[in-house]
């Protein structure tokens, strides 16, 4: 009756014996993981002309952002049609928030996405290191 569902193109170090007791203990629908990415830029914060602090590609400080990782019951299949136009993260989602039927686990440890060439090299870089920051396993 519950399942998990990611896109799989991102990685992170979520702990999914918690996500999973998060999400049967709220007894909803549907679970999103929340993280807070990295910004692709770095802050200025100025006075004036003058900058005060600089911070190279921070953590995004205040949302969370969908992270790919989910929990759901059945139940989720009633949200969802059989058409090509059906788009998971559109009305199924949405409706889903507005019933009252999703929640958010908050992970606010490491998670990176792989959407682009740019994105893959950081990752390979960071899986040659001697322990990514998303592989929990020996």
């Amino acid at each position: 009756d519950t399942f998990m569902l990611t896109y799989g193109d991102g990685v992170g170090d979520i702990n999914i014996p918690e996500l999973l007791a998060f999400h049967d203990a709220h007894g909803k629908i549907a679970t999103v993981t929340g993280v807070k990415p990295l910004s692709r830029f770095g802050f200025l914060s100025i006075q004036g002309n003058r900058v005060i602090s600089f911070a190279e590609k921070p953590p995004v400080r205040e949302e969370y952002i969908n992270g790919g990782f989910f929990v759901f019951t059945r139940s989720i299949f009633a949200y969802l049609d059989n058409t090509d136009d059906c788009m998971f993260e559109r009305e199924p989602m949405e409706r889903l928030a507005a019933d009252g039927e999703l929640m958010v686990y908050r992970h606010d440890g490491y998670w990176h996405c792989m959407d682009t060439i740019r994105d893959r090299d950081m990752l390979e870089r960071e899986w040659q290191q001697e322990k990514p920051g998303w592989k929990v396993w020996g």
